[in-house]
């Protein structure tokens, strides 16, 4: 991949690998650098290119001008508070899942703010009473509960919907977020390769349970409906086509990125088949997905060397209220009404991978996905 950077005054650090793997550093240093105070000093402009296929549009539509700003006015240094700012989510009722820890709990925390009504869903219940609670100090009016849901059982997600209808509860906004990262090969209860099972199929089995309850709060209300599943910029690096047909619950041949980065692909057809799906009912209800950014939490505690370098690069990454700033801008904002199955970087519609765009991949992983999640 070749980089270059167009910079209105210099060519400082022209070409170099940090402005890509550490942008804040490189931003700093330029500014540091750059000519003085009173000239015409720009953010730059990103632009990269394969040798076959450009990815996200160039680096610009990937890191989102990491820390500049786009035409809509939100950029990959918007917090979640500033992408949602002035918008009035009183009367909705959202789930959030893997809202205990990181960009979750910050999530539900903004749709709180903004006055939604939101279900926090995790595994680890003293967890999810610690992070309500740290809602409810900050906004004392918050409305918040907490629901067990482990997304690597179907028993407990099919539990989660049980509970949740008998609650008789509307459903505005569905946020599948949980997630694990980098695993070393480990099946779920349900005998499917960990990564797959609690980032794809768990949400997909969830989103069609609840389906029907969106469309209905949707329909009732006149309010549109809204399914936002958290992927990853890493969908881009899986196994070759994308999906590993026929070898899901392989261990031969498992790389545990490359199963993350599949699952993350899964993420993004999931979100635009059910889009196409709900365009052809003609329901009031989106379906799109994102990537958070480049964040340091709890997601890479498998990685080893690679995680703990990570969390000391801090300084370069994302901080979790801007991690959490895209899911909460395609959940709320108006900017993003009657949008659907796209994919969204720093508050912005992006281009996915190749294999992400595939309809006839995003159709076959449907078929396999109801069959794997019917047993």
């Amino acid at each position: 991949m070749k980089f270059e950077l167009q910079l209105s005054q210099s060519g400082i650090l022209e070409n170099s690998r940090i402005k890509f793997y550490f942008p804040k550093l490189w931003l700093h240093l330029s500014q540091l650098l750059a000519p003085a105070a009173n000239s015409n000093y720009a953010i730059p402009v990103w632009k990269a290119t394969t040798g076959s296929t450009k990815f996200c549009g160039g680096i610009d539509a990937a890191m989102g001008w990491l820390w500049g700003k786009s035409s809509n006015g939100f950029g990959a240094s918007t917090t979640a508070e500033e992408a949602t700012e002035g918008i009035d989510a009183s009367g909705l009722t959202a789930v959030v899942t893997g809202a205990f820890k990181g960009i979750g709990v910050h999530t539900a925390r903004t749709l709180a703010k903004r006055g939604a009504h939101v279900i926090m869903a995790g595994r680890n219940l003293t967890d999810g009473a610690a992070a309500r609670q740290g809602i409810l100090n900050d906004i004392p009016e918050a409305k918040v509960e907490v629901m067990e849901l482990d997304l690597a059982s179907f028993d407990s997600v099919r539990a989660f919907a049980k509970e949740y209808s008998r609650k008789d509860l509307p459903l505005n906004i569905l946020i599948n977020n949980a997630g694990v990262m980098g695993n070393p090969f480990t099946l779920s209860k349900d005998g499917i390769e960990l990564q797959f099972a609690t980032n794809h199929l768990g949400h997909f089995l969830l989103t069609n349970l609840l389906l029907d309850n969106l469309k209905t709060t949707a329909q009732s209300s006149g309010v549109e409906g809204r399914i936002v599943n958290v992927s990853s910029m890493a969908h881009a690096w899986t196994y070759s086509g994308g999906i590993r047909w026929g070898k899901l619950n392989e261990e031969k041949g498992y790389q545990a990125m490359k199963a993350y980065g599949q699952s993350k692909v899964a993420n993004i057809c999931h979100a635009k088949e059910l889009a196409r799906r709900l365009k052809e009912e003609k329901a009031n209800v989106t379906a799109n997905s994102l990537h958070p950014g480049g964040i340091s939490t709890d997601l890479q505690r498998h990685m080893n060397v690679l995680g703990a370098a990570m969390r000391l690069v801090g300084l370069f990454m994302k901080t979790v209220p801007q991690g959490a700033a895209t899911a909460c801008y395609v959940a709320l904002h108006p900017n993003v009404k009657g949008v659907s199955g796209e994919y969204f970087n720093n508050c912005n519609i992006a281009q996915p991978s190749s294999n992400a765009m595939n309809s006839e991949i995003a159709k076959r992983l449907w078929d396999v996905s109801v069959e794997m999640t019917s047993k």
